[in-house]
């Protein structure tokens, strides 16, 4: 009996499909199915790592995540060709330009059956958006709605708005690609060995953000917010730990000497210990402008951290504000004063973080897991 075909789509390997997919290449693997992964080799520094688990071929398209590199043309041809000899069964597409060159490489394959899921980790024309973004975007995700079977929102507010403007044949709501939520509450019980472990005191006052070092990230609004504490009292035990890479990283350096809190700022860079960093920290801080659902968020929750975050799509569905976190607006002044507040309240933190921790369980993995395999299979 001839195998059953699914095939991943997205811009990078190393930045998405390996940091979100593995666990659904392995579902279809374990179900009997042949796995591929179209994708741009991201692994710059050298390419050999470039090793997929649970993929039985992959295929490095050079997909360019603005839409008018021209690039984006040969990826088209590229994929269309690959998807017209493999005859996948299934293609699940993520990231925007990911999406939209594997539903136009797919139209001909649609035509004979192929099925084609798209989840979208957040539209760019959310509210609030830049006029540009609604211009750019929208009438592709619009157009091409039209030649998705399956469209898959992972927060309320895109859920919402794709059901009133886009045409899939079928649109689903679920809530991210799921965590592992014991691995963080498990880790979150070494916090007095990691600590000691990366030279921390007990009485030191450690704040997180798990996140790209990039403009949307909004590390800069944090470092401002420290800079406003820096004369205070309190602010000798505090140190701020930022993970993650990115394009801004020397500039936030600079930024954070410029202030006079470069001794209290540690960039960590790309960790593997990250379920150990929460565990071992006080406080979650989380500004960025945009949001799908983010995934440290749900991390840092599950771990039983309090967090201040900003009050944005992605964020609203995951926090209540008072009762599983705190809002701030985003500016240096309101986040310093969160911080203050919940530096000076260690009760008021444990009940933040107990509160997200239970708030964290409804996306556990194995929950996410198995609505999509539902999906999956109701296609096929």
């Amino acid at each position: 009996m001839k195998k059953r075909k699914v095939l991943f789509a997205a811009t990078v390997v190393k930045t998405h499909i390996m940091q979100f997919h593995l666990p659904y290449l392995k579902m279809f693997q374990d179900m009997g199915w042949e796995t591929a992964v179209a994708a741009r080799n991201d692994y710059f520094e050298d390419p050999s790592q470039c090793q997929i688990p649970y993929c039985d071929a992959y295929y490095d398209i050079p997909i360019a995540r603005l839409p008018w590199k021209r690039e984006n043309l040969r990826a088209c041809r590229m994929l269309k060709e690959i998807i017209d000899r493999e005859e996948y069964d299934l293609i699940h597409c993520h990231t925007p330009m990911g999406a939209v060159i594997a539903r136009l490489a797919a139209l001909g394959a649609r035509k004979r059956g192929t099925k084609v899921v798209y989840t979208a980790h957040g539209f760019h024309f959310f509210r609030g958006a830049p006029l540009a973004n609604w211009l750019l975007y929208f009438p592709m995700e619009w157009l091409l709605s039209f030649v998705t079977d399956v469209l898959i929102t992972i927060n309320q507010e895109d859920y919402a708005r794709a059901g009133k403007l886009l045409h899939p044949k079928r649109l689903e709501y679920v809530p991210g690609v799921g965590i592992h939520t014991e691995k963080f509450r498990a880790a979150a019980g070494r916090r007095w060995e990691k600590r000691r472990e990366l030279g921390w005191q007990a009485d030191d006052f450690l704040m997180l953000t798990v996140a790209e070092m990039t403009p949307n990230k909004n590390h800069t609004t944090i470092l401002k917010a420290l800079a406003l504490l820096k004369d205070r009292e309190e602010f000798a035990r505090m140190h701020y730990l930022i993970c993650g890479r990115g394009q801004m990283w020397q500039a936030l350096e600079a930024e954070a000497r410029s202030l006079g809190i470069a001794e209290h700022v540690h960039f960590l860079g790309y960790r593997l210990d990250a379920p150990e960093l929460y565990g071992c920290s006080d406080l979650f801080l989380f500004m960025p402008f945009r949001e799908g659902l983010p995934v440290s968020l749900m991390e840092a929750m599950s771990s039983g951290l309090p967090v201040i975050c900003s009050q944005i799509r992605g964020n609203r569905d995951l926090i209540r504000d008072g009762v599983s976190g705190v809002f701030a607006q985003s500016n240096p002044s309101a986040v310093a004063e969160a911080i203050l507040e919940l530096y000076r309240d260690p009760g008021r933190r444990a009940a933040l973080g107990s509160a997200a921790a239970e708030a964290a369980k409804a996306y556990d993995e194995e929950n996410i897991h198995r609505q999509m395999k539902q999906i999956y299979l109701s296609l096929v």
